[in-house]
């Protein structure tokens, strides 16, 4: 009896197999690249209408992370600087920079090409919308902004230097000592153990964790690790 299919037919089911496993790869690839945000990927490093240096302003100036950011610990969430927090000193200093153009755009009415447009800053750290983030509740308890954006302190150009996954935030919470320090030192991004000694007595505590263990009952921090914590 001669075969009802021909033999090339053998090998259909596998070429079959095949292609669907190619497409759907390419899918999950594709979703992977275009769907997932930019600023939930380590190392995310946009380029900003100004190249603005951190290093030289909170490093070598001392800027307080309060004066640009200046909602940081009484809201949600950390503003971004206006024109006019630039322009209260760059309309004195480094005011024939051409770095500073976007900013003359912006605030100098005198300015060729004045527009009065918003400086269009880039966005770096993005929680999803499905998330529920509170930064005054975080650095009004201990925890800096090193703790989730790096020692942006040295940074030429700012990036993100943590995951800000779900996993990354349930292990500050079930080990908060780790990030704990005291209220004066949040903003201070040179913390360190050397600075352990002016806040405590006890010749036991040495370092920045030890005195964390000591302000996590001090300031009575027990952080939830239920999924209502951050999804509300």
């Amino acid at each position: 009896m001669a075969n009802i299919f021909p033999r090339w037919s053998n090998l259909l089911p596998l070429k079959i197999a095949f292609c669907l496993g190619t497409i759907v790869f390419g899918i999950a690839l594709a979703f992977a690249y275009y769907a997932t945000p930019k600023a939930q990927v380590v190392g995310y490093q946009p380029t900003q209408p100004i190249p603005f240096s951190h290093k030289i302003h909170v490093d070598q100036l001392g800027l307080d992370c309060r004066y640009c950011h200046s909602f940081v610990d009484v809201a949600g969430h950390s503003n971004v600087p206006s024109g006019n927090t630039c322009w209260n000193c760059h309309q004195h200093v480094q005011k024939d920079s051409p770095k500073l153009e976007p900013l003359h755009r912006s605030m100098d009415e005198s300015y060729p090409g004045y527009d009065g447009k918003p400086i269009e800053w880039v966005r770096v750290h993005k929680a999803p919308d499905y998330v529920y983030f509170n930064h005054s509740a975080h650095v009004n308890r201990g925890i800096s902004c090193q703790s989730c954006h790096g020692d942006v302190n040295k940074m030429e150009v700012v990036y993100q230097a943590e995951s800000h996954s779900m996993g990354w935030c349930l292990d500050c919470h079930r080990a908060p000592e780790e990030h704990l320090r005291p209220l004066e030192e949040v903003y201070n991004l040179n913390y360190n153990d050397d600075d352990v000694k002016k806040y405590t007595t006890d010749s036991s505590i040495k370092t920045t964790k030890d005195l964390g263990k000591q302000l996590k009952d001090t300031f009575n921090v027990h952080p939830k690790t239920s999924c209502a914590t951050c999804h509300r």
